[in-house]
């Protein structure tokens, strides 16, 4: 998955899952009067306040005494959510209306008894945030996440279950989810794992359809846009699809034959992706208009986790634990290398430029070579604490930034490494090989990995166990940064200092007020604001005698100064007042260019190698994706973010579509990439 900002994983028990697709004909009337079912409707009568009205019968039910929960885990997320808060009204009978026996020993479960074989559960629920995890009910759709929406029952994991929406009257909301169509209206699930795994989306939503090869997708758009920019940005999620696909030669067996992509991009929605194993659900506050380029990028990430995470999956999930917070040491390969190869894709099918992909990594690298974290815990650790950050929260003060790098970042900078570290000593190797030998060690088939297995399958797609011994011991298991500058100077990158003088206090989050400079977050280790003692909770009153008011006034005052200069400061923290002196030193920040920006020409040897790294590995024809000129009416090669002819920035629709686009070309003062 990825929240955007930060992008997350699936996770139901794949072990509850069929091992062939099932079909709607299992569900029939005859075999549900012989077996246990459950029976799900949902209404929206007080939509406008968000809030649904659901009903679940569980019928021929054989404990006597039956639980009854709530998830407190989300397929994707590892932090626990405790969606029992959102449920009230709550009213538990038997199949005649008589109010049943209810006791609760925790709460998030009701434990029932005296049913005579039938349970009804009503409730309202409550849902006010359309993201992967939680539930969006307002006038306008229902975006449903099933942990947060819906109780099941202990002992009744495997029954069958059917389910009915019920959209309110004076609406034209349609239905999306990857759960099946029974034909009469109702949608079905073969048990609870699966059911917990299919997001819903009920909206007036724009619908596209398309197929690769011979996969079927969808794209349900819920947006504030036209449809001709939901056409073409289901053109740009195929361009996504069918380079993912190059990658490991071949598309998962989607459950049901489809794959759908559930996207709100809406103003009141919240920025977030999140993978499933037959669908994905994407929101964001920007309209296509304002940021189709970008919020592609989130398309490509979760697109690919179909592969990675959903069927190349971490032993440690398996079985996906509803009600405790999952831990897994592997999360820096199921959601950094889905990192690295979310820009990588997009490169590779033409939807960003290679300074835009450049600009994509270096923000990892840098992390890496710069956060004190990396001092403190190996990648593998950095992903067992996915349950203390994966969207959880505390009230108490945590000191991440001196002890965590998120292993979407460490994942992301490993993989760089590896593919440049692979294509360097195995010549016409990649981490490319090292994925499919993944996929076909791990495929739709239930086979979790560990991470002896991936150890195991990076010596087997390059033929060297020792080398990938070695790496995972120095790199992986171990805290040793790979050496980026050079692996990428052999691709025709640098990896240097931004130009121009960068005076350092310390990555300091801080607020101006009150003619002081209040200190909000943990200080960076070894910053010059750390050494010279300041902490979370310090005012700078004074900054060489003058205090300064504003962020521009504190940039002005550093840009009169160059690293190695001391300056004596005047603070107020829980000691009192105190002066303090602070010795300014260079920024430690990194960045990834193409060597043509550092002044040189790239050589043959180094464009061949990017060549073979960045260019399309796609097996069908990818679409034409364009851009457009508000202002020339000219289309361009989708990189560009600007005219090469006007300088406009380009739109993904013609501004005019009654004038035919003219062909665009390459130069001019325009600016390319994303």
């Amino acid at each position: 998955m990825q929240t955007i900002g930060r992008f997350h994983p699936v996770k139901t028990s794949h072990s509850l899952r069929p091992a062939l697709p099932f079909v709607a004909s299992l569900f029939c009337v005859a075999a549900f009067a012989q077996q246990p079912q459950i029976r799900y409707e949902v209404s929206f009568p007080n939509a406008v306040h968000h809030e649904a009205e659901v009903r679940a019968t569980l019928t021929q039910v054989k404990q006597p005494e039956l639980k009854v929960v709530m998830s407190r885990s989300s397929p994707g997320r590892y932090a626990l959510h405790e969606f029992a808060k959102n449920v009230y009204n709550v009213k538990i009978t038997d199949g005649e209306g008589h109010e049943l026996s209810v006791s609760r020993a925790d709460p998030y479960s009701w434990q029932v008894s005296g049913h005579k074989g039938t349970v009804v559960v009503q409730y309202t629920l409550f849902g006010d945030r359309a993201d992967g995890t939680y539930d969006g009910i307002d006038a306008t759709h229902a975006h449903l996440n099933m942990p947060a929406t819906f109780v099941w029952a202990h002992g009744m994991e495997k029954v069958p279950m059917s389910f009915r929406f019920l959209p309110p009257a004076a609406s034209n909301w349609k239905i999306a989810t990857q759960l099946v169509p029974a034909g009469d209206g109702s949608y079905t699930a073969p048990n609870v794992d699966m059911m917990l795994d299919s997001p819903v989306e009920l909206s007036a939503h724009d619908l596209e359809e398309w197929t690769v090869g011979d996969r079927q997708f969808r794209m349900a758009l819920h947006h504030s846009g036209t449809k001709a920019e939901a056409a073409a940005y289901a053109k740009m999620a195929q361009a996504v699809v069918t380079e993912a696909e190059g990658v490991f030669g071949a598309f998962p067996k989607y459950d049901g034959g489809n794959y759908t992509f559930l996207i709100d991009y809406l103003p009141y929605a919240s920025r977030d992706g999140m993978e499933h194993r037959n669908s994905t659900v994407i929101a964001g506050v920007q309209s296509l208009k304002q940021a189709a380029a970008q919020s592609i990028g989130t398309v490509s990430h979760e697109f690919f986790h179909s592969w990675n995470v959903e069927r190349i999956r971490p032993k440690a999930l398996e079985p996906f634990d509803f009600e405790k917070a999952n831990m897994s040491g592997e999360l820096w390969f199921a959601e950094g290398f889905t990192s690295y190869y979310g820009p990588l894709i997009l490169k590779r099918a033409g939807l960003t430029s290679v300074d835009g992909f450049s600009r994509a990594v270096s923000g990892s690298v840098n992390t890496v070579l710069t956060a004190p974290g990396r001092e403190v815990f190996s990648v593998v650790d950095m992903a067992r604490q996915a349950s203390f950050v994966d969207a959880a929260t505390a009230n108490d003060p945590v000191n991440r930034s001196n002890t965590f790098i998120s292993y979407y970042t460490y994942g992301a900078a490993i993989a760089l490494g590896a593919d440049l570290t692979i294509r360097t000593k195995f010549p016409r190797k990649s981490l490319d090989d090292w994925m499919r030998q993944m996929w076909k060690e791990h495929p739709d088939v239930q086979k979790p990995y560990t991470l002896e297995d991936l150890q195991s399958a990076l010596g087997n797609a390059v033929g060297d166990k020792t080398f990938a011994a070695d790496f995972f011991r120095r790199h992986v298991l171990g805290k040793e940064p790979i050496g980026y500058g050079a692996l990428l100077e052999k691709a025709g990158f640098a990896l240097r200092k931004p130009p121009g003088k960068h005076v350092w206090l310390g990555a300091l989050a801080y607020q101006m007020t009150d003619g002081a400079m209040s200190i909000t977050g943990p200080v960076l280790r070894d910053s010059p604001a750390y050494v010279a003692g300041l902490d979370r909770g310090d005012k700078v009153l004074e900054f060489e005698g003058k205090a300064l008011k504003s962020e521009e006034e504190l940039q002005k005052w550093l840009d009169g100064h160059k690293p190695g200069d001391k300056a004596k400061l005047k603070t107020e923290g829980r000691a009192g007042k105190k002066d303090l002196e602070i010795t300014l030193t260079e920024s430690p920040n990194l960045e990834i260019v193409p060597v043509e920006h550092t002044g040189k020409a790239a050589t043959p040897a180094q464009l061949e190698l990017r060549q073979q790294w960045l260019s399309s590995k796609a097996l069908h024809p990818l679409p034409e994706v364009k851009k457009y000129c508000p202002v020339c009416q000219r289309a361009h090669a989708f990189e560009y973010s600007n005219c090469p002819f006007d300088g406009s920035e380009l739109g993904i629709v013609p501004s005019d579509p009654d004038k035919a686009p003219r062909p665009g070309g390459r130069g001019g003062r325009g600016r390319g990439g994303n």
